[in-house]
């Protein structure tokens, strides 16, 4: 039978009728019942102290304003209730003009949402969030106590609020005031990030920013920290730390206060901790002779081991490439892990870095030698230069780094002629790079061709975990006590296992079984042993646990993902981020991830073409679509 639509209501109500029919009959037949006395609901009690962390609450009468700049700005706001460091644990924020409406008082301004304003595509409900990282060797990052909007142009005039948050860095250290010591080194510089974000969030009502929208950033060490970011949003296993800072856990409403974050982009990060060493001598040191390499040396023996482990420890990751096939090393005749396909994949990101450059580059071509120049992100006038061993992460106490953070030094470049000029040097006396012009390919014949033209290792055996702790990574890791300790457990369990066999070799002190041993156990102050700091510390590790049943599996990974290396550097192994950007790629909630190789770029804001903070503001607001779009999406999806 057929009905209309107003057949089928007219039948409803009928039958509506007669079943309200029935029920005011028997309504009638029955006794009236006496009113109940209506009930008074007792008012819920709030599960939280909403009041808890009010003096966390941004004082929206303190703002600055510069006139000429259209920017509002507050400098060093606390972002958490019992800081380690007053030094350190504050925040600057720098805010489009369009985004208040100001009213002076005084020198300060009390400023509200002006929420029909609109800075490039985004308005003060939608604006996304910069967050700067500073350390290149995971030095401490001192919040901006002055302005000066030099580079913020390019973040502010995109609609973009800029935060320049401070952090504690590698080692511990003094207050500048007090001269009251302070706590740092892992896992506190990302446990400081966090505590900036959630401030971020507790205050997400009187700022004009979407904080949902985070994007981190940083070169090397500090490309490393974003990525713990990153990866760790919300990970318990980081919150005795965040209770030590005192960090807001639920609003003024009660509403749980979280620490993840949209997006992260990392230039030359390590990748991680857990592998950097064997991942330097397989990359690197299996193809040099000299030095701490050369043979009848023990440490030539702990080299090759170091490589053969890295093997097994790639075969056990399960990465794959992004066709779905598994990335396996195997080995060839001698021995060594140098086959397979995680070994082509790698000579395949080298080619194709190769191609892209030699069919954009243009000859007479001036080669700069690498790291002529190191530039930090903006937001603190004071930072011109640095300590210059903070470029390096691998570098001791005593080392010296041609340039600090933001310095620069008189180069001479080598000028090749010619297109054929500049591949005969790179070929040497042995050909293993080819280029045809006509279809822009590149033919790779293997890595050790690569490495000894390009990248010669300028690192000893124990690239990061220095034999005498005496390298930057090293502070990292120490405590309180022992402010530099071994953190390698792949190291400390070669040393042991083969103690026997290098004692036969040059350079042996047994002494170091006991140290790499000891030091692993070390606690720190919230009593997190070396081991279980590295395991914080190394954004590979978090990734791979994340499926299982560890309090790790609790993170929130960041959807969008920008990796980018320079391939002639040698501060990082290029595997610990190539391994990131493929464990990335299959990790559930991640949307995007971008990875590049540039040739002949080395420790630095390496880029394929244009300005890096350029191509990085881009990228953010291709992370952030429009509303409208947004709302497609959803439709579609």
């Amino acid at each position: 039978m057929n009905l209309t639509r107003r057949s089928v209501l007219s039948l409803m109500g009928i039958g509506g009728l007669a079943g309200l029919s029935a029920c005011q009959r028997e309504h009638v037949e029955e006794e009236p019942a006496e009113p109940e006395e209506p009930k008074e609901e007792a008012p819920e009690e709030p599960k939280v102290d909403l009041e808890e962390f009010e003096d966390l609450a941004l004082d929206m009468d303190a703002w600055s304003y510069d006139e000429d700049h259209d920017c509002y700005y507050q400098l060093a706001v606390p972002y958490c209730l019992t800081p380690g460091s007053e030094q350190y644990e504050s925040l600057s924020l720098f805010v489009p003009g369009p985004y208040f409406v100001g009213t002076a008082k005084g020198q300060l301004y009390h400023c509200e949402l002006a929420e029909d304003a609109q800075v490039g595509q985004f308005t003060p409900a939608t604006a996304p969030v910069a967050l700067p990282i500073n350390a290149p060797a995971c030095g401490a990052q001192e919040c901006p106590t002055s302005y000066a909007y030099d580079g913020l142009e390019r973040y502010l005039g995109q609609g973009i609020v800029y935060v320049y948050a401070g952090f504690r860095g590698r080692s511990g250290g003094y207050e500048s005031t007090t001269q009251e010591y302070f706590a740092g080194g892992a896992p506190w510089l990302v446990a400081d990030l966090k505590a900036a974000v959630r401030f971020l969030r507790y205050n997400a009502k009187a700022l004009p920013c979407d904080v949902s929208r985070i994007f981190a950033f940083g070169l090397g060490g500090g490309g490393v920290v974003a990525s713990l970011l990153g990866v760790s949003g919300n990970a318990a296993l980081y919150d005795p730390y965040l209770q030590e800072l005192g960090i807001p856990t639920h609003d003024v409403e009660g509403n749980d206060v979280t620490d993840e974050i949209a997006g992260v982009a990392a230039w030359c990060p390590m990748g991680s901790f857990e592998s950097a060493d064997a991942g330097y001598e397989w990359m690197m040191g299996q193809y040099a002779s000299e030095g701490t390499r050369a043979d009848g040396t023990w440490t030539k023996l702990l080299s090759d081991d170091l490589a053969s482990a890295y093997g097994d420890y790639v075969n056990g990751l399960g990465l794959m490439d992004a066709d779905g096939q598994a990335l396996k090393l195997d080995r060839i005749e001698n021995g060594a892990y140098a086959g397979g396909t995680y070994y082509q994949h790698l000579v395949g990101i080298v080619s194709d870095a190769a191609a892209d450059f030699l069919r954009r580059m243009e000859f007479p071509y001036a080669a700069v030698p690498l790291e002529a120049s190191l530039r930090s992100f903006p937001g603190n006038p004071s930072l011109t230069s640095a300590d210059a061993t903070d470029a390096q992460l691998g570098a001791t106490e005593a080392s010296e780094s041609p340039v600090g953070i933001a310095g620069v030094r008189q180069v001479e470049a080598t000028v090749y002629d010619t297109l054929e000029s500049y591949i005969a040097t790179l070929n040497g006396d042995s050909r293993w790079l080819t280029y045809n012009a006509s279809t822009g390919d590149v033919d790779v014949t293997g890595l050790w061709g690569f490495v000894s033209a390009c990248r010669t290792p300028d690192k000893d055996v124990c690239a990061y975990d220095l034999l005498d702790r005496s390298g930057l990574a090293n502070q990292l890791f120490g405590t309180d006590e022992q402010p530099s300790l071994h953190f390698d457990a792949m190291v400390a369990t070669l040393v042991e296992g083969q103690a026997e066999r290098y004692a036969q070799a040059e350079g042996w002190d047994e002494s170091v079984v006991a140290e790499w041993r000891g030091d692993l156990v070390e606690q720190d102050a919230l009593e997190k042993t070396v081991a279980e700091r590295v395991g914080m510390s190394d954004p590979l590790a978090l990734l791979r646990s994340s499926s299982g049943s560890d309090e790790e599996s609790s993170a929130v990974v960041a959807p969008h993902w920008r990796i980018s290396t320079g391939l002639f550097q040698t501060e990082t192994t290029l595997v610990g981020e190539v391994n990131l950007a493929a464990a990335l790629e299959a990790c559930e909630g991640v949307e995007d991830v971008s990875f590049q190789a540039v040739w002949g770029a080395g420790f630095e804001l390496a880029e394929r073409e244009g300005d890096p903070e350029d191509k990085l503001v881009a990228w953010i607001v291709s992370c952030c679509p429009q509303e409208q779009e947004q709302e497609t999406e959803e439709e579609n999806s």
